[in-house]
C-alpha cells in the first residue's frame, strides 16, 4: 500500500470527486483531504492510499493534469521523520 500526496487541488474539490478521479486508476483505500475549518472547502491538498501498481498508474496519469483550473501535483508521500531527520 502506497500513500500519494496530491497538491494543487481546486477549492471546489470534494472527497467523493477526488475518490472518483483516482478510482479510475484503481481502488482508493483511504483518503484524507485538508479542509478549511469554517468554510468546509478544500485547502488544496490531500493524501490517498492505493495499491502499488495502481498508485503508480494514477501518478503517471494525473500528475500535471488540470482540474478546475488548477494543475495537480501527484507524487509518493515522503516518510515523516522524527527530530533530527531520523526515524
Amino acid at each position: 500500500m502506497l500513500t500519494l500526496s496530491v497538491r494543487g487541488l481546486p477549492r471546489e474539490m470534494t472527497e467523493s470527486a477526488l475518490s472518483e478521479l483516482f478510482g479510475k486508476h484503481g481502488k482508493v483505500h483511504g483518503l484524507r483531504m485538508a479542509k478549511d475549518l469554517f468554510a468546509g472547502t478544500c485547502k488544496g491538498f490531500a493524501e490517498l492510499k492505493m495499491e502499488g501498481h495502481e498508485a503508480r498508474a494514477a501518478i503517471t496519469a494525473l500528475n500535471g493534469s488540470s482540474q478546475g483550473g488548477s494543475t495537480l501535483r501527484v507524487e509518493l508521500a515522503s516518510e515523516r521523520r522524527g527530530p533530527g531527520g531520523r526515524r
